[in-house]
């Protein structure tokens, strides 16, 4: 059991041709006194009065400022873009971008980056372009490029691999990744850290990073709770990523909306907008357990005592529930996800899931805030446009509970009574992003029935809520799958029927399996198949 590499929280549980699973690899107790919304009826009675709640006066007020003043589209930009998103759709053209190799660099003898396996690269990459991918998918690593030193910037590996797309005739998405790969990665030769400036700091300092209650730290990605604390050489975290950001569009501005089409911007582990819920890297969780929230931290638990005080409810402060069960719990052994006394649906639970999930939010708008402003000029030029995207994770385990508790330690206050993807649309559409989602290759008959899975009706949850914010969608695979069943769930997500096309689809990832004969053969007329007109 595992993560997917490119950030997709799930079971590994897929074979090339079929999906398998098995139970006897997982901790925790069974499934089946796991109850769903559906078949309760007792607890379906108990929450005809629970409505949603809307975001906390002390999250939304400072939310309102920031999209007041950052916007990446003016409305007429945005009525263009939505235009451009219909005529997409009618086409039915769906570009398709390869993701680069998770061991693409490696260090020289210097101690240097540079890029593995040059010349296989080159051959696999025009190999790609004649099977007609339309582009490349490319991590842009903050430990990389700034990797010794605040402001010391160094571009040169990706000129001389943007080139190299460049002359394969592909175009570019480029994620700009904050995050740190040390505990997703298998292969040593792709491993990337944080910045070593930042790891240093966070040698004196543990509480830079995001904490669980038994003081456990996941370094992959800074807590949310420093984005505004001056801890890093005199810049706060939101500080490094705007430069970092404002740095590389300095760098490459001649090929932003030309050769580079798509920009993502992390926002969490993997790149994602979520907690570390679910650490599989060091052994703490398991699929399918529900996770753990991750708010120790010293400043995120001083932002919760603040938040409770001005709730009038200062005891709440201290700390996380504590009724919440551990990283591989199931729904059914855990009070804090059924009902009854100090559950997710009581005042405490309410409180804090809306702060929980707020941060979250808050983070990302700011973030998209500055990356829209940082981008906005082209915008304004039809010929050279840009697309701003941002991605989360699909935690679609326990989906059918009424609790959806590996969503709600994600993050993602989204339970069978509140719609908890909405306040995320908003901030989105606010600034003119799109959405990237995963796990278009799997279908709900190949996931466990006993952990009530359902990728199937969270993916139609998320587009039913786009449809309402008109934000683009993308897509992504959270496993490799070249059999036809597989290609073929990918491209029925893709043409959603009664739903406009999403936008760009991204295969996760470019290895030598995919030249592989059986696979090639399969893979080759799935691509011309999404990219040509229906």
């Amino acid at each position: 059991m595992g993560v997917a590499e490119n950030g997709g929280v799930a079971c590994k549980c897929m074979r090339e041709r079929s999906l398998k699973f098995n139970s006897s690899s997982l901790s925790g107790g069974g499934g089946g006194g796991v109850f769903r919304f559906l078949e309760k009826r007792k607890f379906r009675k108990n929450l005809v009065n629970v409505s949603p709640i809307p975001l906390l006066r002390w999250e939304l007020s400072s939310s309102r400022s920031v999209a007041s003043s950052n916007r990446i589209l003016s409305l007429d930009a945005r009525e263009k873009s939505r235009s451009r998103l219909f005529v997409l759709s009618k086409h039915k053209r769906v570009p398709i971008f390869m993701m680069m190799p998770i061991d693409s660099f490696c260090t020289d003898s210097s101690g240097d980056m540079k890029i593995r396996k040059i010349k296989a690269l080159t051959i696999s990459l025009k190999a790609l372009k004649l099977a007609g991918v339309y582009g490349i998918a490319v991590e842009v690593w903050w430990g990389i490029v700034e990797r010794t030193s605040p402001f010391a910037y160094n571009w040169s590996l990706y000129e001389e691999l943007f080139e190299l797309i460049s002359d394969s005739g592909l175009k570019l998405h480029v994620a700009l990744s904050f995050h740190s790969n040390m505990h997703l990665s298998s292969a040593v030769q792709g491993r990337v850290s944080l910045p070593l400036w930042i790891v240093e700091i966070g040698r004196h300092n543990k509480d830079i990073y995001y904490q669980d209650r038994n003081g456990l730290s996941n370094n992959d990605y800074l807590t949310l709770g420093v984005d505004q604390h001056p801890l890093f050489c005199g810049r706060t975290a939101l500080q490094c990523y705007e430069d970092f950001m404002s740095n590389f569009v300095d760098k490459f501005e001649a090929l932003i909306g030309t050769l580079i089409e798509e920009v993502s911007v992390g926002l969490g582990p993997c790149g994602e907008l979520r907690y570390p819920a679910h650490p599989f890297g060091d052994g703490r969780w398991r699929f399918p357990g529900i996770g753990e929230f991750q708010c120790y931290d010293k400043y995120m638990m001083e932002d919760l005592k603040m938040a409770a005080y001005q709730e009038g409810k200062p005891q709440w402060g201290n700390t996380g529930p504590q009724n919440a069960g551990y990283y591989n719990s199931f729904p059914s052994e855990v009070p804090f996800f059924e009902e009854g006394h100090d559950s997710f649906l009581s005042d405490y639970g309410r409180f804090f899931l809306e702060w929980y999930s707020s941060k979250l939010i808050r983070h990302a708008d700011v973030i998209l805030a500055k990356a829209a402003s940082i981008l906005e000029k082209y915008q304004e030029n039809e010929q050279n446009t840009i697309l701003l995207v941002a991605k989360i994770g699909i935690i679609y385990w326990w989906y059918q509970t009424v609790s959806h508790p590996a969503e709600l330690t994600t993050g993602y206050y989204n339970t069978a009574v509140r719609d908890g993807y909405d306040p995320l649309a908003s901030v989105l559409s606010r600034h003119g992003a799109a959405l990237q989602i995963s796990c278009f290759e799997i279908r709900d008959n190949e996931t466990p029935e006993t952990y009530l899975c359902s990728p199937e009706r969270l993916l139609q949850q998320i587009r039913t809520v786009s449809k309402k914010k008109i934000i683009h969608l993308t897509g992504r695979n959270s496993y490799e799958r070249f059999d036809k069943a597989g290609l073929q769930q990918i491209h029925t997500n893709c043409y959603y029927p009664q739903e406009e096309a999403v936008r760009s689809f991204t295969y996760f990832r470019l290895n030598e399996k995919v030249f592989r004969v059986e696979n090639w053969n399969n893979f080759v007329p799935f691509v011309r198949k999404m990219s040509t007109d229906l």
